[in-house]
């Protein structure tokens, strides 16, 4: 394993390696201040679209891209400004949209989980075996808590730690035990994920369907999808350009029709990119809250993104013409 050898840099330092390595730097003085606010390796990895690239072939006869160290003639660090304004706007309008998704999930799954029992949560009957089942260690074959009494254990971890008055009235007058409605007001968006995928498929598929989802697997994979979303932006991280680890899946054609669209190209981009994201957000605020304007302000960004000779608004995944689709005429 090598051994990190590159040494400190001052902000001034910094701004002479970007303007060595081929990036225009048209105001040294905003160009520092640039740096001092965001940080050398955020900004470069805005500039990464720009760099150098070549070709070659690898050992087994396929070819390869290798991303160079400089950058492609006429970049400039107002290309960077731009796109991490971009990408903040973005951030925080899809933080928007999922708070809407997951407020309303928080009450489906409360809704529809209390049905049976104010305490359903607690009874392994309600959810799938393999969720309830027995696990083991994999290194050590030590028995671990099943997936079920994990995810009890880290909902108590948040009863604990709550200082919602809520919380503490029933902390203070039934011993901490709370009905799951009232439990899910204070769960994690990654808990409502872990719980509904765990969900008998009789209550996970009324749930999905209350979203017009056409059943578990889909709905288990957007829920997925949006956590994951979710906590790239509320921890500022670059959304823009982003494959997605986990990408929503995409229903069958004419299972849902205004996602049809989704099935049309098979591109990386296209598939693990951005827009699918995007675009199942819409579809699910149809159900939800239509009238919030959401779709609307999301076609008004995508269309200032700061296109250039080297990146347009492709590398979010988004098809040709995909604002004039009828799923974004809300």
């Amino acid at each position: 394993m090598a051994e990190y050898t590159k040494k400190w840099l001052s902000v001034e330092e910094q701004l002479q390696k970007l303007e060595s390595s081929g990036v225009s730097i048209p105001n040294r003085d905003t160009g520092i201040q640039l740096l001092r606010a965001v940080g050398y390796y955020r900004l470069t990895g805005y500039l990464y679209p720009f760099r150098k690239s070549e070709t070659y072939i690898d050992d087994s006869g396929h070819m390869r891209v290798n991303i160079l160290g400089t950058y492609r003639a006429g970049t400039s660090i107002d290309d960077a400004v731009a796109l991490i304004d971009f990408d903040r706007s973005l951030r925080m309008l899809v933080l928007e949209g999922i708070e809407r998704i997951e407020i309303s999930l928080r009450m489906q799954i409360g809704y529809t989980l209390g049905r049976e029992s104010p305490f359903a949560h607690l009874d392994p009957c309600q959810f799938v075996s393999s969720f309830t089942g027995p696990r083991t260690d994999p290194d050590t074959g030590a028995p671990e808590p099943s997936r079920h009494e994990a995810l009890i254990i880290r909902t108590h971890d948040r009863q604990s730690g709550s200082d919602e008055s809520f919380v503490a009235h029933f902390r203070r007058k039934y011993d901490g035990q709370m009905p799951i409605w009232a439990l899910t007001e204070i769960m994690e968006f990654g808990h409502l994920s872990r719980m509904y995928a765990g969900l008998k498929n009789s209550l996970a598929t009324e749930i999905a369907a209350t979203y017009g989802a056409p059943s578990k697997r889909i709905m288990s994979s957007w829920i997925a999808s949006l956590n994951y979303v979710r906590n790239v932006s509320a921890h500022h991280a670059r959304l823009f350009n982003r494959k997605l680890v986990s990408a929503p899946k995409r229903p069958g054609k004419g299972q849902v029709p205004l996602l049809d669209h989704l099935k049309d190209e098979e591109s990386s981009k296209q598939v693990f990119g951005l827009y699918n994201v995007l675009a199942v957000m819409a579809y699910l605020l149809q159900s939800i809250d239509p009238e919030c304007g959401w779709v609307g302000r999301v076609v008004g960004l995508l269309e200032t993104f700061p296109e250039s000779d080297v990146l347009t608004s492709a590398c979010l995944g988004v098809p040709t013409e995909w604002s004039t689709l009828e799923l974004w005429q809300s």
